[in-house]
């Protein structure tokens, strides 16, 4: 039976912390250089893997289209589960809601509560382009040199088309106009809408048939 010394068995553990203080100190000294040939990846299938680009061709799914629409049904955690409060429709999509719905002026803390974020949201999203007082003479369209002009938040028509129709423009955008959607929460877009009937309301004070609807005015 081989005996190895009490002095043998000690030397081992010195022997190989020298050789790792070795390799250290030399690893510690090699310094990196720029170098124009092609760098060395064993494992490479981290580093190069199938993918597809937005709103590129899939020949996988046979619509061919690589961004998936979501499943029916599907609610995301942020959506509202009332359809009317996350659409602006009501009645099964026959007709929009005239008002905005009880339920956001009501988890908002009150009509005067909803107004005011809605202030708040519309001078950070809307003032840009419509401008603080709705007349369509934002920066970006001043800038434009009149080329993209919106139309003024006072106009007739404006005036008297449902909340959740406006509620619908702001979520999908018009013409020029984007989609808001995905930008601004739906509490949000509604407070907008409530913001801009304030706006409509302190230049023209007449009640009209949606005034007298209630909810907003």
């Amino acid at each position: 039976m081989l005996k190895i010394d009490r002095k043998t068995r000690m030397q081992h553990p010195i022997a190989s912390a020298v050789v790792s203080a070795i390799l250290l100190a030399a690893l510690g000294g090699c310094q990196g250089t720029p170098t124009d040939e092609t760098p060395i990846i064993p494992i490479r299938n981290m580093f190069q893997q199938p993918r597809y680009n937005p709103q590129a061709h899939s020949d996988f799914f046979a619509d061919g289209r690589t961004m998936r629409p979501l499943p029916e049904g599907t609610v995301a955690r942020e959506m509202a589960a009332d359809p009317v409060t996350e659409t602006g429709w009501s009645d099964a999509r026959q007709s929009w809601a005239l008002t905005v719905p009880g339920a956001v002026v009501r988890e908002q803390g009150g009509m005067e509560a909803l107004v005011s974020r809605g202030q708040e949201r519309y001078g950070i999203y809307c003032t840009p382009c419509h401008g603080v007082s709705g007349e369509g003479d934002g920066m970006v369209p001043t800038r434009a040199g009149g080329a993209i002009r919106p139309p003024t938040l006072h106009d007739e028509r404006l005036r008297h088309i449902p909340d959740g129709q406006l509620f619908a423009t702001i979520s999908h955008g018009i013409r020029n106009m984007p989609a808001y959607d995905h930008n601004v929460p739906t509490a949000d877009r509604w407070a907008i809408v409530s913001y801009v009937r304030a706006l409509q309301l302190s230049q023209h004070p007449e009640p009209t048939a949606m005034n007298l609807a209630g909810g907003t005015r």
